[in-house]
């Protein structure tokens, strides 16, 4: 991030037009001196100055101040990698106090603000502590709120939209999502497929693929993400949450996503309880000896695409508010150990296949 440097602007401006730094004092009625100063940092111009000056040089004050209000896209992606990298060899403070420094700076940079407040979310859920947890969510709410209400960017305004909604269920508040999204469930056209059907029609092959992909990926993961919470709604019907539960698994072999976004992996443990719930005991075995294979056998890793997905890599070591991110190694050991603490698999302590799974993430805690 760039530093508000009024004495580089003013030198470089001044040796474009061309004149000395006594025609440029004589110009707005200073001393040599002081303008010396203003090039040499050692003092900055009086604010009644900035106008005049920046007019002279036929610049806008920003420019005059070196300042840059928003954030390009991917030095966004650069510091969001960086804090969320951070978090593994700095202290928790330090990396959040660099993330509130690039919110005071670009608060008016809506794409920014939009990563930073999914930053803190996942910076949250990593630390462990519940009331960091719900302050750092309250925050990243508050941030949301703003790109919803001050942006004219429709994409931001709707993602605003869901993840304030997010930070609304993560705070006990279920009111309030339905206030938000409850009126939101017309169908939307997929804008991929029509941009895609441009860049056909003007032969550009490799951009109507890659645009593609990244809109198959991320609907893939919606819809996953929509099954999911559907097996939770029909746990007791046991024929149905059959049915849903051998589409989601076949959803999630045909487009492997256990390699894809390995957060989803949760998945089976989840089920794997309601299974237990309803004394189907292989079956949970089943999709526990699944969830052991996918967090022992090297699938948690740096997202990237497959031999279907070959695309989109690019989009991907960019993350953005609407891209996913690398599992963090916190999260990634949290996931691993996860059924170790769930009561619901006391039942299941003394069965030979889950000590063998069991025996099998113990390498991974």
């Amino acid at each position: 991030m760039k530093e508000i440097n009024i004495a580089r602007a003013i030198i470089n401006k001044r040796k474009e037009k061309g004149i000395t730094q006594e025609e440029l004092a004589n110009y707005i009625g200073v001393s040599i001196a002081a303008v010396s100063k203003w090039e040499t940092a050692q003092s900055y111009p009086d604010i009644s100055l900035l106008p005049q000056l920046a007019a002279y040089f036929s610049i806008s004050i920003d420019d005059l101040m070196g300042y840059e209000p928003q954030m390009p896209k991917k030095d966004i992606g650069k510091l969001y990698r960086k804090l969320y990298e951070d978090l593994s060899n700095k202290p928790f403070d330090e990396v959040i106090a660099e993330c509130h420094e690039a919110i005071r700076k670009y608060y008016s940079c809506f794409p920014l603000l939009l990563n930073m407040g999914d930053f803190l979310i996942n910076a949250s859920a990593i630390h462990g502590n519940e009331d960091i947890f719900f302050a750092l969510t309250a925050e990243a709410k508050a941030l949301f709120i703003r790109v919803k209400t001050e942006s004219d960017d429709m994409e931001l305004v709707n993602t605003a939209l869901y993840m304030e909604a997010m930070c609304s269920m993560i705070l006990g508040n279920p009111d309030e999502v339905i206030d938000l999204l409850g009126k939101t469930t017309a169908y939307t056209p997929s804008h991929e497929a029509l941009l895609a059907s441009v860049y056909n029609m003007t032969d550009k092959k490799i951009e109507a693929e890659t645009v593609l992909q990244v809109g198959i990926y991320q609907h893939l993961l919606s819809t996953f993400d929509l099954l999911a919470t559907y097996i939770a709604c029909v746990e007791s019907d046991t024929e149905r949450f059959d049915e849903v539960v051998k589409r989601t698994i076949s959803l999630i072999e045909t487009f492997n996503i256990k390699k894809l976004q390995p957060p989803q992996i949760g998945f089976y443990v989840s089920v794997a309880q309601s299974y237990l719930a309803n004394e189907n005991t292989e079956q949970a075995l089943d999709l526990l000896e699944q969830y052991a294979e996918v967090v022992t056998g090297g699938m948690i890793g740096p997202l990237q695409g497959d031999d279907f997905f070959n695309l989109i890599d690019p989009w991907l070591s960019e993350p953005v508010i609407t891209s996913p991110v690398t599992p963090h190694k916190a999260v990634n050991e949290q996931l691993a150990c996860e059924i170790f603490l769930e009561p619901v698999f006391d039942i299941l302590r003394d069965n030979s296949r889950f000590q063998a799974i069991m025996k099998q993430l113990e390498s991974a805690c």
